[in-house]
């Protein structure tokens, strides 16, 4: 299998220049778009952090966690109980203190998880997950099912983040940040010892890597970054609940990731934006005789995604990359 093959991150010029123009159209949205779908997009981009920390582990390490979502829940509550009822708290501190709080989550349930494989790695990630899951939905002190409110935003200094255009920004520059940090991370040794377990752990091992180090530094890192996105959902929506933490979550970042394209950080974000997209436009289908079209948009979005699989087993931005290539190819 070839570099360009193995790691969608080579992508064609014409398909970057792509991914730049609609960087421009994402600074540009909240001017064009009405209020309530700037919003929506900025739920996108947090969705994009969301997938982009997954395929981190599911995409350049090969491992498939089906319990990610606890990560994102638990910085969401970190901000819940950092922020007093009468008064906001400054971002400058509870964000580290929120992504800190899922890495070290994750890092202590990776020590545990990443001795396994497979299936097993597998169904352990999940049965964590559960088992955080019913920690906040059985705790009435935790909030219980209802969840918690967030009454206010956190103050920023310089910036006002109940303005929602510069919440907007301010997610729009860390779903940029992570990009850049993970694509730097993914060229450095520490991403290709990830690659290279993700292709062959035992051939990694023999050749005198520590794999059970750099799983659980992946483990932890993905963690974190989860984090982030969590803490940001929460901002945003003033509301987290134990529902964050689900197995449902984890399973549409899992979707999101394969839509986009794994082992591709801006393929992760697209699917994320594709993933919200379809998600509205599905529960929106009309009601066709006696058949509500929309009350089955989970049939609609599985059958899309099947079809992904079948026909654009490297997700949409891989489809993207290979039209790209005949045209280059057809122009020469």
């Amino acid at each position: 299998m070839s570099a360009t093959k193995a790691n969608l991150e080579v992508l064609p010029r014409s398909l970057q220049v792509v991914l730049v123009l609609a960087v421009l159209a994402l600074a540009a949205f909240p001017f064009i778009g009405t209020e309530f779908y700037a919003q929506m997009v900025a739920r996108m981009m947090i969705l994009g952090i969301f997938a982009m920390s997954l395929d981190l582990l599911l995409g350049v390490t090969g491992l498939v966690s089906l319990g990610h979502a606890a990560f994102f829940g638990l910085a969401g509550y970190a901000l819940a109980f950092l922020m007093p009822a009468g008064e906001p708290v400054s971002l400058w501190w509870t964000l580290p203190a929120a992504v800190a709080a899922s890495g070290l989550g994750a890092l202590v349930i990776g020590f545990f998880v990443v001795r396994t494989h497979g299936i097993y790695f597998i169904m352990v990630t999940m049965a964590f997950a559960q088992m955080v899951f019913y920690l906040f939905f059985d705790n009435k002190v935790l909030g219980g099912s209802d969840g918690i409110y967030i009454n206010f935003k956190p103050t920023a200094g310089l910036f006002d983040l109940e303005n929602k255009l510069v919440f907007y920004y301010f997610t729009m520059a860390m779903m940029l940040l992570v990009y850049a940090f993970l694509h730097r991370l993914l060229w450095s040794p520490f991403g290709r010892v990830l690659a290279g377990i993700r292709v062959n752990e035992h051939r990694m091992r023999a050749m005198g890597y520590g794999t059970f180090g750099y799983k659980l530094a992946a483990f932890a890192l993905a963690g974190a970054l989860a984090g982030l996105a969590g803490y940001l959902w929460g901002a945003q929506t003033g509301y987290v609940n134990p529902e964050l933490m689900g197995f449902h979550m984890s399973a549409h970042a899992i979707m999101m990731v394969i839509l986009g394209g794994m082992g591709n950080f801006a393929g992760a974000i697209a699917g994320a934006f594709a993933f919200e997209y379809l998600l509205h436009v599905f529960k929106d289908l009309p009601t066709v005789g006696a058949v509500n079209l929309g009350k089955h948009w989970q049939l609609w979005m599985g059958l899309f995604i099947v079809l992904v699989v079948v026909f654009a087993p490297r997700g949409l931005l891989g489809l993207a990359e290979n039209i790209t290539r005949r045209k280059d190819a057809a122009h020469e």
